[in-house]
């Protein structure tokens, strides 16, 4: 009996373990690191279900946009970015957007598809990475918070932010990089959010 209770321990410590300390990893890489993320975690649940719900429907329209857009949601605000094929589209995805139950705003950040260009998206991903590096680095930002998405040298940032320094901060990091043509920041502040944690 007392070796079954420690194998239950040990099982439920490990199974918590991986919880808190892993991020929860979207589709646009590194999000909001659960351990730290200002969300409640009824919040922080509720997100995850509307960004769940919103994804199957965008495959159950057409199975090409499981991979081609990716879609955040932070207290119930909709971000989506990704490529697509025509203009009608980006309103399709859009309109589906808003007819997810919970949602407070849409974001559509979507680009429509060009000629695919190599040197194009390479200087993209050594963007991203240059930013991801300097949020890492700059210890008055929680980096796990954001997430970054560079298309045609445009930057775009999602997350939340601890204050409006920090804000500003992540802001000005983005725009320091070389080559950066634009910044387009979609950053919640903690005060700004429906319930935070206590």
């Amino acid at each position: 009996m007392r070796n079954k209770k420690f194998y239950f321990f040990f099982i439920l410590l490990i199974f918590l373990n991986s919880c808190s300390g892993t991020s929860s990893k979207g589709l646009f890489g590194t999000g909001v690191s659960v351990a730290i993320d200002p969300r409640s975690l009824g919040t922080q649940i509720d997100d995850s279900i509307m960004e769940k719900n919103l994804i199957t429907r965008l495959t159950m329209v057409d199975k090409k946009y499981f991979l081609s857009v990716k879609t955040k949601v932070l207290d119930g605000r909709i971000f989506i970015t990704g490529k697509v094929d025509n203009p009608e589209e980006k309103l399709k995805i859009t309109k589906i957007a808003w007819e997810t139950s919970g949602v407070r705003s849409v974001r559509n950040d979507i680009k429509i598809k060009e000629k695919f260009n190599f040197k194009q998206t390479a200087k993209d991903t050594l963007i991203t990475s240059q930013l991801r590096a300097a949020l890492i680095v700059n210890k008055n930002i929680k980096s796990n918070n954001y997430q970054i998405d560079t298309y045609k040298k445009n930057i775009y940032i999602y997350g939340i932010a601890r204050n409006r320094d920090e804000l500003e901060i992540v802001v000005d990091e983005a725009n320091s990089i070389l080559d950066v043509n634009k910044v387009i920041a979609s950053i919640l502040l903690v005060e700004d959010l429906r319930i935070q944690k206590d």
